[in-house]
């Protein structure tokens, strides 16, 4: 269904507007959540696995797997209104959900952490390089979720490895515990069960 026929209708109409809306005022708050969370004292978890190893810097690698993915994952999306739209949805459920799992769980980053600049992610916090945005991995969770979304399986298989390299990516440069990375596969899955249930695909 193209953007023509799927907007004559005037509850897709509703539907579009409310995305939108509900997508532009969580990416708002959620900047100022940012803010908040990087003045607040959290607690360094003992993290066996980062304990193994000394990190490497992939922040090259990380932002160019994240951003060619984002990219394709929107171009496959542009023409299909209906999914596109669900996606916009399941995003701002993910980022919901991710703002009560770090309010919840007030943590400072790993002691080794190569921080991972992101000039991105910082237009949404104080213009300063994000350390305590950790429970759950956000950039783990951006890519498992077009994975789940995306139809062909061309590029679910790409979202797949690409999910994978990341994941071990930032725990190899220390950016994220382990139990971050886990934890997003779970809330992402979950979130995207939840919508299915509220606007089936």
């Amino acid at each position: 269904m193209n953007w023509k026929k799927y907007l004559k209708e005037k509850r897709n109409r509703i539907k579009l507007v409310v995305t939108l809306v509900l997508f532009a005022t969580i990416l708002s708050l959620f900047a100022n959540f940012l803010n908040f969370i990087e003045t607040r004292n959290g607690v360094v978890l003992p993290d066996p696995i980062l304990s193994l190893f000394n990190p490497v810097d992939f922040t090259g690698l990380i932002f160019s797997l994240i951003y060619l993915s984002i990219i394709i994952g929107l171009l496959t999306l542009i023409n299909n209104p209906k999914r596109l739209i669900f996606t916009l949805q399941l995003y701002t459920l993910l980022i919901l959900v991710r703002m009560i799992a770090m309010y919840l769980l007030p943590l400072n980053p790993p002691i080794k952490i190569i921080i991972l600049d992101d000039p991105f992610v910082q237009l949404f916090g104080n213009g300063n390089p994000l350390t305590k945005d950790l429970f759950f991995s956000g950039h783990t969770a951006i890519l498992f979720m077009l994975f789940l979304v995306s139809e062909k399986k061309i590029f679910k298989t790409f979202f797949l490895i690409s999910t994978t390299i990341v994941a071990i990516a930032i725990l190899v440069q220390h950016v994220h515990y382990t139990i971050d990375v886990f934890a997003a596969f779970f809330f992402t899955y979950a979130c995207y069960k939840a919508m299915q249930e509220l606007n089936p695909l």
